[in-house]
């Protein structure tokens, strides 16, 4: 019997122990001017790259060049248009 108290005051003591433990805290969630930042940056980063790119290219004639440029172009100022709506 006083082996079953003891085994017993052991098991309540480490599971106590155990559930007292604290877990980490999650880290904070950005803001919404954060997040819109990050994006804008990622965004340029990416646009500069693709522009980069064109411009390099060694087959592309200028009007080749000078078209996808366009649609670049377009296509970076609508997405900028979109992250300053959110």
């Amino acid at each position: 019997m006083n082996k079953f108290f003891i085994s017993t005051i052991l098991l309540v003591g480490l599971s106590m122990n155990v559930s007292a433990q604290k877990h980490p805290t999650p880290p904070p969630h950005p803001s919404k001017s954060e997040l819109i930042n990050t994006k804008s940056r990622e965004l340029d980063k990416r646009y500069n790259q693709e522009k980069k790119l064109i411009l390099n290219h060694p087959i592309a004639s200028k009007k080749m060049k000078q078209e996808q440029l366009k649609a670049l172009n377009d296509k970076y100022r609508s997405q900028k248009r979109l992250l300053k709506k959110m």
